[in-house]
């Protein structure tokens, strides 16, 4: 039987669970007093998307902690960000507890955001199977190679874009290696770097188009307007950090065999932690 291997990124399934029913105060607190809506709706986003694309093996990566490497390259590097709500703070455990649950291993490395073991584990797992990365995050789009998709959670439940090396060279016209210099001119307001000031996304796929690269561009800044000449050299120290904050690293200390990562859930054990957690209608609405 051919492999096929879904890495999930668990924040992002996470938080996007969470606010979908938090914009209504809708938290699902237990009788334990424990709110439970982001996991509820984490295992809702993964059991949809095990039945859309069958998996035979799950991994779910997690960031461990807020401080990784691309702190000591930028110190304010997501310092914008706020503290979670206190109600998704007891759900990051309960999320890990219930993929335990499901049987699906939790991967994550101090240091490092879940986007870089994804990344490592993608480029090792696609020799022997066909990779899927399940996400809300237009950044995994970069990690597009040979037998690696992304598939991009939409809107509700069950909705997907899926994407591939040849459907984003359709729509953007770039490689996924092209997108870390595209996100290195644009900067990431998100992650609170600035790239090139008063450069674009237009302009800066139009210089991509054009010269392929950051040092393409930079070979050939003579032939540049004047004001987008100006604009790179006042900020070519901060293209090339933003580069360096945008790539997803491939080669993190991480080996995790895929064997280990076989989808068998044990329905007696997930029964048990559903009731638990007090999961309401759970046959009904989430298997």
């Amino acid at each position: 039987m051919s492999k096929r291997v879904m890495l999930v990124d668990g924040m992002a399934l996470l938080f996007r669970a969470f606010y979908a029913t938090a914009v209504s105060n809708y938290y699902m607190i237990n009788s334990k007093g424990v709110p439970t809506n982001a996991v509820y709706g984490m295992v809702k986003h993964l059991f949809s998307a095990v039945r859309e694309y069958e998996p035979t093996h799950v991994v779910a990566c997690w960031d461990m902690g807020s401080k990784t490497f691309r702190n000591d390259m930028l110190e304010s590097y997501k310092a914008n960000r706020s503290a979670p709500p206190e109600e998704m703070v007891p759900q990051f455990d309960l999320a890990k507890e219930v993929m335990e649950a499901l049987h699906i291993p939790n991967v994550g490395l101090a240091g490092y955001e879940a986007d870089d073991c994804i990344g490592t584990l993608s480029h090792h797992y696609r020799e022997e199977a066909e990779v899927l990365i399940l996400t809300g995050d237009q950044d995994m789009l970069q990690l597009l190679e040979p037998n690696v998709s992304v598939v991009l959670l939409k809107k509700g439940y069950g909705n997907y874009a899926e994407y591939t090396e040849e459907r984003l060279k359709e729509e953007k016209g770039i490689t996924p290696k092209q997108l870390i210099d595209l996100k290195a001119f644009m900067g990431d307001s998100s992650d609170n770097y600035a790239g090139v000031k008063g450069i674009g996304e237009k302009t800066a796929l139009k210089l991509l188009h054009q010269y392929g690269t950051i040092e393409g561009i930079l070979e050939n800044i003579s032939a540049l307007t004047k004001a987008q000449r100006s604009k790179i050299e006042t900020d070519l120290d901060m293209l090339h950090l933003s580069r360096g904050l945008a790539a997803i690293r491939c080669n993190v200390e991480i080996d995790f065999p895929l064997e280990e990562a076989l989808l068998q859930v044990d329905e007696e054990k997930m029964a048990w932690k559903f009731n638990e957690l007090e999961f309401k209608n759970w046959r009904k609405n989430l298997i």
